[in-house]
C-alpha cells in the first residue's frame, strides 16, 4: 500500500532513504530547504542511509548538456564530487529494475528516469524523497504499489 508523508514523519525512522534528482541536486548544491526536510537529509546523511540512483546522473548530465540545469562546473565533475560526499550512495540499474520500470501499476506517467527511481524505491523498500507532483499522486492513487513517498515540497 502506498504512503505520502511530510519529513518530519521519518526522523526518527533510520531507514535508508533513495533521494529524487531535484532532492540530490537541492542538497549537493547547499539549496535552502525546509527546515524538516533539511534536518531528516542531514541525519540521513551522516549515518549514511541516503542512496542516489544512476539514472539521477544520467539525468543530471542530459539536463546540464541541454541547459535546462545550471551547473557551476561540468556535470562530469559535478556527479565525481557529489558521488564523494559522505552519506551518499549511488546505487546502480539492474536487469530486474529495468523490467520492473516497464511493469509498475496504475498510471505512472511515461518519465522513463522517474519510473527507474520508484522501481528502485519499491526493489529497495525504502522510502523515496521527492517534490514531483507526479510521483506523490501516484503513490496516494495506487494502493497495491507499496511505494513510501517523504513529500519534499
Amino acid at each position: 500500500m502506498g504512503s505520502v508523508v511530510k519529513p518530519k514523519a521519518h526522523l526518527e525512522d533510520g531507514r535508508t532513504l533513495l533521494v529524487d534528482t531535484h532532492v540530490w541536486i537541492w542538497y549537493v548544491d547547499g539549496a535552502p530547504l525546509p527546515e524538516p526536510l533539511d534536518a531528516l537529509l542531514r541525519r540521513a546523511d551522516g549515518e549514511h542511509r541516503l542512496i542516489v540512483s544512476d539514472i539521477s546522473a544520467w539525468e543530471v548530465a542530459t539536463k546540464a548538456g541541454k541547459g535546462k540545469l545550471d551547473l557551476a562546473i561540468d556535470s562530469a565533475l559535478w556527479i565525481q564530487r557529489a558521488e564523494r560526499m559522505p552519506g551518499f550512495t549511488l546505487v546502480p540499474l539492474d536487469r530486474d529494475l529495468l523490467l520492473l520500470s516497464t511493469r509498475l501499476p496504475g498510471a505512472l506517467h511515461g518519465d522513463p528516469a522517474d519510473r527507474m527511481i520508484v522501481a528502485t524505491a519499491l526493489l529497495r523498500a525504502c522510502p523515496l524523497v521527492t517534490a514531483d507532483r507526479r510521483i506523490i499522486e501516484y503513490a496516494r492513487r495506487e494502493k497495491q504499489v507499496a511505494l513510501s513517498v517523504i513529500d519534499a515540497r
